[in-house]
C-alpha cells in the first residue's frame, strides 16, 4: 500500500492526470491488478493520500496556533493563513489533489473533503471562542464560509504561481480577517 501512495504523489507532481492507475503500476512494478486488491481505484488511493495529508496539515496548524498567543484575530488568521501556504509549498502533491483533482472529484472523495471542511471548521471555530476571539454567539457556519473562500484563494493563488501568488495571499488574509471581525468579540 505505502509503495502505491509514494508512487501516487510523485506522480502527482506531474499534474493531477498523471497519477493513473497505469502510472501507479509502472512506477511501482506492481501489476493493475494487484493495485485492486488494495484500492477499489483511483479515488481511494485519492482519499488516502488527503487523509494523511490532513493528519499532518491539521497537527501543523494546532501546534501554531497552540505554541501563540494570538491575542487578535487578525493574527489567529495569519497563523492560519501562512501554515496552510508554506504546508501546500511543501507538498505540491496536494495542490494537485486538493485543487486539481477536486474538479474531478468521485462522490467518495468529496464526501472526504466536505466532512473533512465541516470538522475542520468546527475546531477553528472552537478555538477562535476559547481564545475569546469571535462572539459566543457565532454560527459555526461563519468559520465554515471563511474556510471556503480562503480554499477558493488559495486556488488562485497556486494556479497564479506553483508557490502561490504572495499578491493573492495577502488578499485571502484581508478578506478572511474582515469577515471574521464581522463576528468579533468586543473587549
Amino acid at each position: 500500500m505505502q509503495a502505491i501512495l509514494d508512487a501516487a504523489s510523485e506522480l502527482l507532481l506531474d499534474g493531477y492526470e498523471a497519477a493513473t492507475l497505469k502510472a501507479i503500476a509502472e512506477r511501482t512494478g506492481i501489476p493493475v491488478a494487484s493495485i485492486y486488491h488494495y484500492f477499489a481505484d483511483r479515488h481511494q488511493i485519492d482519499v488516502e493520500l488527503i487523509q494523511r495529508h490532513v493528519r499532518a496539515f491539521d497537527d501543523r496548524v494546532k501546534a501554531a496556533l497552540d505554541a501563540s498567543p494570538l491575542e487578535t484575530l487578525p493574527e489567529a488568521v495569519e497563523t492560519v493563513v501562512d501554515e496552510s501556504v508554506a504546508y501546500f509549498r511543501e507538498n505540491p502533491s496536494l495542490i494537485q489533489l486538493w485543487y486539481v483533482g477536486r474538479n474531478s472529484m468521485s462522490k467518495t472523495v468529496r464526501d472526504f473533503v466536505r466532512a473533512y471542511d465541516a470538522s475542520r471548521a468546527e475546531e477553528l471555530a472552537a478555538f477562535l471562542l476559547r481564545r475569546k476571539l469571535v462572539r459566543a454567539d457565532m454560527p459555526t457556519r461563519v468559520v465554515g464560509v471563511a474556510c471556503e473562500a480562503a480554499d477558493r484563494l488559495f486556488d488562485t493563488a497556486f494556479e497564479l504561481s506553483p508557490q502561490g501568488d504572495e499578491g493573492t495571499i495577502v488578499e485571502t488574509k484581508r478578506l478572511v480577517t474582515a469577515y471574521l471581525e464581522t463576528y468579533a468579540a468586543r473587549t
